[in-house]
């Protein structure tokens, strides 16, 4: 944890800081048992507005009890165990039994459709899969396709063959011997979209959450400060909403607000943050621009930290949010393999709107020229963070190759095109590949590409993305179509409805366009950078 003194400066926090990364840790056992049994770590508000509190000591027992049920269940240690769960109590005693066993979280969204799941669970060699009954049927279909796999459902009412999450948990024992982990024991796989070939699993180990903290602590002025409370509309299911949001605060001892909902909506979210005194939280800036939209307000006050990432802000998005929620907001940068780099803190250091901030101290950032050079100051290049560092991941799984592609010379390569100013302040320019950034989603291509394929009328299929105000960037799909099909608004919809029911919602495409062709290179690859060429100058 970063101190606040008076006066202190960006320059001594960087200079005067070290990590101390012990030998042995354990996430599950560092974010409940370490903490006062009594004090408040789950704030969980249902959809009809119940409320129930969680106490740290019920973490404590409960995740105990879960975790030796999914030992009963055949888990050990390296074991992968699926969670398909939104924001609820669930999620974070399966994450937390999950890390006390020495086992591998595998979180995925309630928005994938079975060819994702089935991609992810797959790929993992997932053992057991948590979820709930809104996902059932996706998740059971994939299981029974996949063999072998343990489904475990959330009520409230399960019928065999799977297990009930809380039948299961009051078997268990409350007494548990938490594996002795060391960190860099693998602990969380996450997906991340690429631009070639199939997502790939971002494999971190147990420290990855001692990696956040100087990040974390900063971005939301020297977190935690008392009544501190958080909250954000994030899944838990990405690396935004688990490692930037509830892992962290729970590390830190302090409460966190859980409220599923299938659609961000701006006054029930000033609303939230209101009622049950929401002090801190990560808003996407999709979800910072609709609440703009909306000219919702947050009494000053009422809120202490505000941190957002994925896109720059900008200067008009910043001016909005220090009146309307009374902050300035903490713009911060990372990606699922380095989380949390770059950023500012408003506490120490000037805030610069359009800025992505300065890295955060124990991390090594740089921008990079092509021949893996330091670019001169303004100078467009990668940018690259460092190996090893804390935060970082520990490989892709199963990808040995793709591991040596982005971990170069011991630099992590990020693919991202950015530049530093004069003062040391770091500024994103592009993406050097081909992910697409929607409302903080990062999609690959080549899923949705492939998914598209499976309609009929689809001959040849492309995805890029395209600027869009409220999202940053949305899906447009380029199709040629099989012989005799024919072009039509109807079978535009089709198309979106595909890719909706079979990936997520998230990533179906907004814009179609019918092409006679597409550009491609010698070797039959599709040149995804002409179509971005050509539909930039359309616009």
């Amino acid at each position: 944890m970063l101190l606040r003194r008076p006066g202190v400066t960006y320059e001594a926090l960087r200079e005067g800081f070290a990590w101390q990364i012990p030998a042995r840790f354990n996430m599950g056992a560092a974010c409940a048992d370490r903490h006062p049994a009594g004090d408040l770590a789950l704030v969980e508000i249902a959809a009809d507005g119940a409320q129930r509190d969680v106490t740290f000591g019920e973490l404590t027992e409960l995740s105990n009890r879960f975790a030796n049920a999914l030992r009963g269940l055949g888990v050990g240690a390296g074991d992968r165990v699926g969670i398909v769960l939104p924001q609820r109590l669930e999620t974070g005693l399966a994450h937390l039994a999950v890390y006390k066993l020495g086992a591998i979280a595998v979180p995925l969204s309630g928005l994938f459709g079975p060819d994702a799941l089935r991609y992810r669970l797959g790929d993992s060699d997932a053992r057991v899969v948590v979820t709930e009954a809104a996902a059932l049927d996706r998740v059971a279909e994939v299981a029974r396709d996949l063999g072998g796999v343990e489904v475990v459902v959330a009520g409230p009412e399960v019928t065999p063959p799977h297990r009930d999450f809380w039948e299961l948990a009051r078997s268990g024992s409350a007494d548990l011997e938490v594996a002795a982990t060391e960190a860099d024991t693998p602990a969380l796989l996450i997906y991340t979209s690429g631009t070639t070939g199939p997502p790939k699993g971002a494999l971190h180990g147990q420290r990855v959450l001692l990696g956040h903290l100087p990040g974390f602590d900063l971005s939301h002025d020297f977190f935690p400060q008392p009544g501190d409370r958080f909250w954000t509309p994030a899944d838990w299911a990405w690396i935004g909403g688990l490692m930037d949001a509830l892992v962290p605060s729970w590390y830190h001892g302090r409460p966190v607000v859980a409220a599923a909902r299938q659609a961000f909506d701006p006054a029930w979210a000033s609303d939230l943050i209101r009622r049950h005194g929401v002090r801190n939280a990560f808003l996407p800036p999709t979800a910072l621009k609709l609440m703009r939209q909306a000219g919702v307000r947050v009494p000053h006050g009422t809120l202490r930290s505000v941190m957002s990432g994925g896109e720059p802000l900008g200067e008009e998005l910043q001016s909005w949010g220090r009146d309307a929620l009374g902050v300035w907001i903490n713009e911060i940068y990372g990606q699922t393999e380095a989380n949390y780099v770059v950023g500012n803190s408003s506490a120490v250091w000037e805030v610069r709107p359009g800025s992505m901030g300065r890295p955060y101290p124990g991390h090594d950032v740089v921008v990079l020229r092509d021949d893996g050079s330091p670019a001169a100051t303004g100078e467009v290049g990668e940018i690259a963070v460092r190996a090893p560092d804390p935060v970082l991941f520990l490989a892709y799984w199963e990808r040995p190759d793709a591991t040596r592609e982005k971990v170069v010379d011991g630099w992590l390569r990020t693919g991202d095109l950015g530049r530093i100013d004069g003062d040391g302040w770091f500024w994103f320019e592009a993406r050097a590949d081909d992910v697409i950034n929607s409302a903080g989603y990062r999609i690959g291509p080549a899923e949705i590409e492939e998914c598209l394929l499976h309609h009929p009328a689809v001959a040849l299929a492309a995805a890029i993305g395209v600027p869009d105000e409220l999202r940053g960037q949305v899906v447009k799909a380029f199709i040629k179509l099989a012989d005799g099909a024919t072009p039509s608004e109807e079978l535009k919809e089709e198309i979106r409805s595909l890719v909706r029911s079979r990936l997520a919602a998230y990533e179906y495409p907004r814009h179609i366009e019918f092409v006679d062709a597409l550009p491609m290179t010698t070797t039959g690859k599709i040149r995804r950078a002409e179509l971005r060429r050509i539909e930039a100058e359309r616009r």
